[in-house]
This record gives C-alpha cells, structure tokens and sequence, in this order.
C-alpha cells in the first residue's frame, strides 16, 4: 500500500513538476499525507517510510540528475569502470518527517553526474547487497559488477543473477530487484516482433 502511493503520486507529480526537487517534495507530502489510508498505524505503530531514488534522464543531455531519499546508491559504469553514485546532498527516506520532529524540513537538490552514450546505470533494492553467503559476508556488487565482462544489460543481468545465487547458495531470503539502463545513440523504441 505504501509504494503504491507513491508509485501514483509520481505519476501524477511527474507531468506537474519541471524539477527533481519539486517532484520528490510533491511526494513526501503524498506519502505523508495518505500515509494512514494504506498503513496500519494503529497496530503497526512503527516507522513507516519510503527509499527512493529519483532520476530525471535527459534524452539529448549527457548530463542525468537523482535525488536518493536513503535507497542504495546507484552504480555507474562508463568504459568497464564501475562508479558509485553516491549522493553529495542525501535525502532521508520519504516520510521519516511525519516520525521524527528533529528532522526538518528538507531541501533537497539534485546531484548531477555524466550518463553518456554506452554508459550503464545499474539499480538495485537492497535484498541484493545484503544478500549473505553461507558464512555470513554481503554480495559485493559493485565489486563484482566491475568483474564481469558483459558487454549488454541482459547479460549483465544474467552474471549478477547467477553470481547472486552462487554466492548466497540458495533463493536470496529478501526480496531482490535489478535494473539497468543503457544510455544508446538510438532514439528510437525497438520493438520485440511476435512470431
């Protein structure tokens, strides 16, 4: 329920705001806001709150932004040489205000970084560096990554999938979510043909 309400008020906050930091304030406030409609408070009294990373992608522009609300940070790989992107201005997760009074207002603002042509960005939950071996040591995935040799995303989704479950040696137990995004000189959407 939580995600979902931030999942909308993207949606909706992405046509409405022309900036990163506008967008990601639009959402703490939604979050906050609908927080008890999705959220069993009363009997969870917990701290319910959000990781984002939020990323705005020019087409034309080399030059990405993101803001991180306390998610992993991403990493960068440009000429096989793997780059955490980690954030000058870091962010608490969304909706940690509505739970702490000492946390002010934030001010959040874009951290920029190069996205150039033939660069990958690869996203990550958590799950996947905190996954544990048989003898207690977290996926090294930025190490890891910079090992591998794949030359496309699907193939570096593959050797990071693979590697995962050899080094945990079974399902991971968290959940586990990878993304990656290839900066291309094409702007054109490749379609998949159905035979």
């Amino acid at each position: 329920g939580e995600a979902s309400v931030v999942l909308g008020a993207f949606r909706e906050g992405a046509h409405r705001y022309a900036t990163l930091p506008e967008l990601t304030a639009a959402l703490e406030e939604s979050f906050c806001r609908n927080l008890e409609d999705v959220a069993d408070t009363k009997h969870d009294p917990g701290e319910h709150f959000i990781t984002a990373l939020v990323l705005d992608i020019p087409d034309q522009d080399p030059q990405a932004q993101m803001i991180n609300c306390g998610h992993p940070p991403p990493l960068l790989v440009h000429d096989h040489q793997v780059t955490v992107l980690h954030s000058r201005r870091p962010a608490p997760p969304l909706g940690m205000r509505a739970w702490s009074a000492a946390l002010p207002a934030s001010s959040r603002r874009a951290d920029p970084f190069p996205f150039e042509t033939g660069d990958i960005l690869l996203l990550y939950t958590d799950g996947v560096i905190e996954a544990r071996s048989p003898t207690g040591e977290f996926y090294p995935l930025a190490e890891r990554v910079a090992s591998f040799s794949a030359t496309s995303p699907d193939a570096l989704l593959r050797h990071i999938h693979d590697d995962l479950l050899a080094h945990v040696g079974e399902q991971p137990t968290d959940d586990a979510a990878l993304l990656v995004i290839e900066r291309t000189t094409s702007h054109h959407l490749h379609r998949p043909h159905l035979e």
